[in-house]
């Protein structure tokens, strides 16, 4: 699939505009994003030595700051890797494109930009197959984009709020407690890793960068929600938010302590657990002990 390459001249108003940004990044916002970002990408291993890692950019604040911290990253920092910054246009409106480069350009973010019929191919199915199929088939693209550029890695811009989010749908609406990982071997890609940089770092920092820097980001592109499809004050995602919002005005900690208990799970004291498809209940080894 071949992709169209942005060439970003830029001027030097805003050549000023994107070093301020980077030195934000480093200075201004240095404790709650870029120690966060690197805590991630060293505590987790996110990044290696001569690793070739497509960025994905999806339009919005948290992908766009992704790209930021690690053309940074790759600057300034100690490992050697390779960076390609790529947006995959599903079939956005022609407003929505432009925005996305215009943000590029300021920026200063060299993207490629190739073109998929992902919104066509689902725009007549009910939303829930929709959104389902429109999700697969946007990762079964940017694996595949990812192979053609010979990268091993794909970041996208998913930040610790998402984590918490996702853990709490799991419990309320699946019954099943399991998170967002920081890393994961693709099953049907092999040889590329899915990697999240962003995992520890907060949504309210990265709004606080963007106001900062009165940058406006595209917040939704989808055809569903354009059209009204669906409302978004009943997505399950929005209730999570909204719940913990509410969680934290009595307890400042709450989103922090539920991502902790994830890292501290007392197997002695749970009903049962799955490892690898297979179901372990605490009655396995019940009469050993005695």
């Amino acid at each position: 699939m071949n992709g169209v390459y942005f060439n970003l001249s830029l001027g030097s108003c805003k050549m000023e505009k994107y070093l301020e940004i980077e030195r934000s990044i480093i200075k201004t916002y240095r404790k709650v994003i870029w120690s966060k970002f690197i805590k991630a990408v060293n505590d987790y291993k996110l990044i290696e030595e001569n690793d070739k890692i497509m960025v994905c950019i999806s339009g919005g604040k948290d992908s766009f700051l992704l790209a930021k911290c690690m053309q940074e990253l790759k600057k300034h920092g100690k490992i050697n890797f390779d960076v390609k910054f790529v947006v995959m246009d599903p079939g956005y409106k022609e407003e929505n494109r432009k925005l996305i480069l215009k943000n590029a350009q300021i920026l200063n973010i060299p993207l490629e930009v190739f073109t998929t019929n992902i919104f066509e191919a689902v725009v007549n199915l009910d939303t829930k197959k929709a959104c389902y199929l429109c999700a697969r088939m946007r990762r079964g693209h940017l694996y595949n984009k990812a192979q053609e550029l010979g990268c091993n890695k794909i970041a996208l811009g998913h930040h610790f709020d998402d984590v918490i989010e996702t853990t709490l749908m799991s419990m309320f609406y699946g019954a099943e407690v399991k998170t967002m990982l920081p890393k994961l071997h693709s099953e049907n890609f092999k040889g590329v890793d899915l990697i999240r940089p962003l995992y520890l770092v907060k949504e309210e920092a990265i709004i606080a960068w963007q106001n900062y820097h009165h940058l406006h980001f595209l917040n939704c592109a989808c055809k569903f929600t354009e059209e009204a499809s669906y409302k978004e004050d009943l997505s399950k995602r929005k209730e999570m938010k909204e719940l913990i919002k509410e969680l934290r005005e009595k307890n400042k900690d709450i989103d922090y302590n539920i991502f902790k208990a994830l890292d501290n799970i007392n197997l002695n004291c749970v009903l049962g657990y799955k490892e690898n498809s297979l179901y372990h209940s605490f009655l396995d080894d019940y009469n050993k002990e005695k």
